[in-house]
């Protein structure tokens, strides 16, 4: 979208755009922008002696959140690809190239490469998972500190200890909580299964959260087990010990394989839990029942309808990008949501699921984004003029506008890495 249009002044108006309604309605309306905030909403363009952008019914959004991400892995694989596309492979691939290349540099560079992406696609907010193990486990807390006061302004950064939950044991545990409770917007992390999700692993873990203050943000059942799911046993703990503080579980694909009663309990526990739950379409389906020379019978992704219809806070996001988990993605979460409505069929009709990739994930990160007066007018417009457009194209044209005003901002060259 030509830049062009967009004058650089304080104040104009943004006529005759498409906005999403949180019930699904597009509605056409006219924004007016004064100071970085969105300064009035009306059906029709004012009486105004301020510039005038004729936007044609073009899609205004609210710039994205991307709530569920690993930017101390992402682009790494033109240096270490997965070798066979399944989950061990991944593991495997990524513990060699943490040992061999993650000097804090590395690190930052690619980080930084992948913060330009998201700016560029017109995301306000990221939260990303950090690898707390071993050395670099001890560097990456300093450095997403620096970060998140390099990107201030820009997008608001929040990061999750990502280990095993054994690792919360002993003086170990204590020193990932410290780290985590002096990072702003961090939260407690690990990686839950079927099988160690064990009362006294997550007793450890909800007790450690408690003390010090943080959220929880687990990697959930990033399997097809039939028969248990942790996602159960981590409704129940909440339940059990009245945790109050934010609780989000990601991935959770295994309970699209339970028995239908099984799942119907644990999707009851979730909603009772107050639990937020976050799918990762693209990598799920890429990673999920993958057997060389057999075509994949399963999507991957947890019940996404039926969560939302019980009332749980349903959420999308980017999870890998260009690394071993995940070979392709870019964290642009137009090309999230589009890839989400197609996988996990969020569409006849599109309903309010838009504010899954906005609105939604903003809200759990502490953000209030929605498309009102008086709150800050970072948007994006899309070229599109509804949902089927945008799905269609959504890597197509738009224009991002930060604090009132539109960016001149790119996504780098992958010649950089």
């Amino acid at each position: 979208m030509d830049l062009a249009l967009f004058p650089d002044n304080d104040a104009y108006v943004l006529a005759d755009a498409t906005l999403p309604a949180a019930d699904g309605r597009l509605l056409r309306r006219s924004l007016v922008i004064d100071g970085g905030r969105i300064a009035a909403i009306s059906e029709r363009a004012p009486d105004t002696a301020l510039p005038v952008v004729a936007l044609d019914g073009a899609m205004v959004w609210p710039a994205m959140a991307d709530i569920h991400t690993h930017l101390d892995k992402g682009f790494i694989w033109d240096r270490t690809p997965n070798p066979d596309g399944t989950f061990m492979g991944a593991l495997q691939a990524v513990n060699q190239d943490r040992e061999a290349y993650w000097s804090t540099e590395d690190v930052r560079r690619r980080m930084t490469f992948a913060l330009r992406c998201a700016y560029a696609h017109g995301t306000q907010a990221v939260r990303t998972h950090l690898d707390t193990m071993g050395t670099h486990g001890q560097r990456v807390w300093p450095l997403i500190r620096d970060m998140q006061a390099r990107w201030a302004g820009r997008i608001a950064l929040q990061a999750v200890s990502l280990v095993m939950p054994q690792s919360y044991a002993g003086e170990d545990g204590e020193r990932i909580a410290r780290d985590v409770a002096s990072t702003p917007g961090a939260c407690l992390g690990a990686v839950l299964m079927h099988d160690n999700a064990t009362p006294e692993h997550l007793d450890r873990l909800f007790a450690l959260a408690e003390r010090f203050g943080c959220g929880l943000d687990l990697h959930v059942d990033e399997n097809n087990v039939r028969g248990g799911t942790a996602l159960q046993a981590v409704a129940e703990t909440v339940m059990r010990r009245r945790f109050r503080l934010p609780v989000l579980c990601g991935h959770c694909c295994s309970l699209s394989v339970q028995d239908a009663p099984r799942q119907a309990g644990i999707v009851k526990s979730v909603a009772d839990a107050g639990i937020g739950i976050v799918s990762l379409p693209m990598c799920n389906m890429y990673l999920q029942d993958r057997t060389p020379g057999r075509t994949p019978l399963w999507r991957g992704v947890t019940m996404v309808h039926e969560l939302h219809a019980a009332g749980v806070p349903v959420m999308f996001a980017s999870d890998n990008t260009r690394d071993p988990f995940y070979a392709y993605g870019d964290l642009d979460m137009a090309e999230v949501f589009s890839q989400a409505v197609r996988i996990a069929h969020l569409d006849h009709p599109f309903g309010g699921w838009w504010q899954s990739v906005s609105v939604t994930p903003a809200r759990w990160m502490g953000l209030d984004t929605a498309l009102r007066a008086g709150n800050p007018a970072d948007l994006v417009v899309f070229a599109a003029r509804d949902m089927n457009q945008l799905v269609t194209r959504p890597t197509g044209p738009r224009a991002v506008i930060r604090h009132g005003r539109a960016i001149d901002a790119r996504a780098p060259s992958y010649a950089e890495l």
